[in-house]
């Protein structure tokens, strides 16, 4: 996952990407001056409202916890602006509301950082939908609603070796899960070493648009050592949240790239930025041998 305090500055560095690729283009023209083809060229950057960013991420057992910021400039400093007079309201799906509280802190077994909480752990089921509500005293609203994917437990999780000398054998990581037989899955793995608060040292992501109830079997690199210890986690995304980490890769890519075309945010949410969804995920932990 990407940190928090960075998620409202990829959200407007995406929204202005056609300024930056004008940036861009205006700093190759420079770069010419010595051939006699320099021209100045004045950006207006315009003046946009400040909205919501929210990034919620519900799980089964754990206390509901999400991140609530604001939207800032494109070249202004990339550190989060974090509104107080916000309510925010997480909707069950027996309808009972809870009210999470604001108190700032830190998840030191996730590394992320959030705004508000609630007051007990969620007791989540497939098939389940959440909804939320995000309000401040400027009239601000923004709402969400997600439903929790079925979970797709890992099947086996194998690793081979190189044929190198002992000094530099190295295994790539094999994982293999089954599709179940309905249209529209969405997958994300995500392969840590040691531990899941660092980055991955492999992600991937996939759909069964063309293998639809079959076995996927998914591999690394030759990348860990013996004695690595090695965190698989399988996710089983909705829709929603899958075509929002493809906009943001797109708009990762796209930034100040004067080549690629710009890329907007498609979030989750209504009313302002962001995600809302609920994590389902099976993880399996193994050491190479």
């Amino acid at each position: 996952m990407m940190p928090i305090t960075g998620i409202s500055r990829i959200l407007d560095s995406a929204r202005a990407g056609l300024l930056a690729t004008g940036l861009t283009l205006a700093g190759l023209a420079g770069g010419l001056a010595g051939c006699g083809l320099q021209k100045d060229i004045d950006v207006v950057l315009p003046v946009l409202p400040a909205q919501l960013v929210v990034e919620a991420y519900l799980e089964d057992g754990q206390v509901p916890r999400l991140t609530v910021t604001e939207s800032v400039p494109y070249l202004s400093a990339p550190t989060p602006t974090i509104p107080t007079e916000v309510t925010v309201t997480l909707t069950l799906p027996d309808g009972g509301r809870e009210n999470l509280r604001f108190a700032p802190g830190f998840d030191r077994q996730t590394g992320k950082a959030y705004t508000h909480i609630g007051t007990r752990p969620l007791s989540t089921q497939p098939g389940q939908r959440f909804e939320l509500e995000v309000t401040d005293t400027k009239g601000r609203r923004v709402t969400g609603s997600a439903t929790m994917p079925l979970r797709i437990p890992i099947d086996t999780v194998e690793w081979q070796f190189n044929d190198r000398e002992p000094e530099f054998r190295e295994a790539l990581i094999l994982t293999r899960f089954r599709d179940p037989a309905t249209p529209l899955n969405f997958y994300r793995i995500m392969i840590h070493k040691d531990s899941i608060t660092g980055d991955p040292e492999s992600e991937f992501v996939a759909q069964d648009r063309l293998n639809n109830g079959e076995e996927f079997t998914l591999g690394t690199s030759f990348r860990f050592r013996p004695n690595d210890t090695v965190v698989v986690t399988l996710f089983h995304l909705d829709q929603a949240y899958n075509n929002f980490l493809e906009s943001v890769e797109d708009a990762r890519n796209a930034n100040g790239n004067p080549f690629s075309q710009p890329a907007g945010i498609r979030s989750t949410v209504e009313g302002g930025l962001g995600v809302f969804t609920v994590l389902s995920y099976d993880r399996r932990t193994v050491i190479v041998r």
